[in-house]
């Protein structure tokens, strides 16, 4: 069954051990940020420094396993129809836009939507991590300048990752401008069986 994230908006679920995780662009241009902890014990969750240091790449696609905070293998990628993902920028929050985008008013943003449908499983604000934000495209100059340009994400693109244990995931419909090429739209995730 196809679940849809609105735009600006995120879930958070129980993903079991062998089970698949499809997320999916559907109209194309959006980013989805993703956070993982242990389901047994919150406080091993997904790292991004284990990941880019264990996988030795920046740019994390099929091939790669994501990689918790106690170095083990929280998820494998086994399928990637765009390529382009990042694991260096944290999740869009109200700072975000106080500071990069010098909007002082209420702002939907990543951050909160992930913090607020982990609250049910006892997840705080300040345990939420570093996310690994499928479809966002970031880009590094020679001299290590950071830009965030357009998802090259088309309609129908998709990541598909396996759990290697008994997880807490949590996704967004990304809430930052720079992010999605100026729009917001939904994002489609499917929870597949171990096949």
């Amino acid at each position: 069954m196809v679940n849809k994230i609105e735009k600006q908006s995120g879930v958070a679920f129980i993903l079991k051990k062998g089970q698949k995780l499809k997320v999916i662009d559907p109209l194309g241009e959006q980013v989805s940020d993703m956070v993982l902890f242990n389901a047994e014990d919150i406080r091993e969750k997904i790292s991004s420094g284990k990941t880019l240091d264990f996988e030795e790449n920046l740019l994390i696609t099929k091939g790669n396993f994501l990689w918790s905070n106690r170095s083990r293998k929280m998820m494998e990628i086994l399928e990637d129809t765009n390529g382009r993902n990042d694991f260096l920028l944290a999740p869009c929050s109200p700072e975000t836009f106080q500071i990069m985008y010098k909007n002082p008013a209420y702002h939907p943003s990543c951050f909160e939507n992930l913090y607020t449908n982990l609250a049910p499983h006892g997840i705080e604000p300040d345990d939420v991590p570093t996310a690994f934000n499928i479809f966002m495209n970031v880009q590094f100059s020679q001299n290590g300048k950071l830009s965030v340009d357009p998802p090259q994400s088309k309609a129908g693109d998709y990541v598909l990752f396996e759990a290697q244990m008994d997880l807490i995931a949590a996704l967004t419909a990304c809430s930052a401008e720079d992010s999605n090429n100026g729009s917001f739209k939904p994002i489609h995730y499917e929870i597949l069986e171990g096949f």
